[in-house]
């Protein structure tokens, strides 16, 4: 399985969109109809320049029927939430969490449209079988951080539970091991039992 590390590796990329003249009827029913609660509103180079949201539409002026001649620019939530396709998934679900949002725009370098990341898709992670995180948790430890260095790491990966044991030269490896075990996504907790190694 491929390893899960960037936005662009859960993202959905075949995103629905609007643009600024969008009209207020057209978006509530682009809404209803692939089941999204926001949707972004682009510009004519496909650059997001706001969302519009449930919420949003909600808020709409008040007075005679408005609704059609209301449109997305006048609607939107700007400037965007949004998140590059190279951003860790960490940093997505801190912008998630931070702006309390349930999805990001994802755009590329020059700000174009090309996904969007919902807490769904970033919650692929914890879904890697644990013979993958094992993996790359092994990888990471033992032929990355001590591959030269005296002691022996083992791992072993049970429902996300990374368990680390073996020896080590140095105490101080263990603290450095355990955080970067603890880096690899869909590892949801980290526990060690080290002991120093036995003197010939």
């Amino acid at each position: 399985m491929k390893h899960l590390r960037n936005v662009d590796d859960v993202m959905t990329h075949a995103v629905i969109s609007v643009d600024r003249g969008t009209a207020f009827k057209d978006i509530v029913e682009a809404l209803r109809m692939w089941n999204v609660s926001a949707l972004p509103v682009l510009d004519q180079g496909g650059q997001v320049v706001g969302v519009v949201s449930e919420a949003d539409l909600l808020l709409k002026p008040r007075g005679a029927d408005t609704a059609h001649d209301t449109t997305a620019e006048q609607l939107m939530t700007r400037p965007a939430v949004t998140v590059t396709k190279g951003a860790t998934i960490p940093t997505a679900a801190r912008l998630m969490a931070r702006g309390h949002l349930k999805r990001l725009p994802v755009v590329d370098g020059d700000g174009r449209l090309v996904g969007v990341v919902s807490r769904g898709d970033l919650l692929k992670v914890f879904l890697r079988p644990d013979e993958d995180i094992g993996a790359e948790v092994r990888e990471l430890l033992v032929y990355q951080l001590i591959p030269h260095g005296p002691g022996e790491v083992h791992v072993r990966v049970a429902n996300g539970i990374a368990y680390l044991n073996g020896s080590l030269q140095d105490p101080a490896m263990e603290d450095i091991l355990v955080r970067a075990a603890g880096t690899v996504p869909g590892v949801v907790d980290v526990k060690a039992d080290f002991t120093a190694p036995v003197s010939a």
